[in-house]
């Protein structure tokens, strides 16, 4: 199996055209397509910025026995 990335473009018709190079043999070929829009910006903008909350929480309980009573509780 190979897998091939690249980015495409979707016209305004909603057609997506695809250049597959050539040094792919002549043969039969399962092909996936995952549509994931690339944002302009290149980087997604988080919807919110928890950095002011840093160092800010503090847990004052037993952590292990928080989780098997969590657990417990399924």
């Amino acid at each position: 199996m190979e897998v091939l990335k690249f980015t495409a473009m979707i016209d305004e018709s909603g057609y997506l055209s695809l250049n597959i190079p050539r040094q792919l043999a002549a043969q039969e070929v399962n092909i996936v397509v995952v549509l994931n829009p690339v944002s302009s910006s290149g980087k997604q903008k988080l919807n919110y910025d928890f950095s002011d909350l840093v160092g800010r929480l503090t847990w004052r309980g037993d952590a292990l026995c928080m989780q098997r009573t969590l657990r417990d509780e399924w």
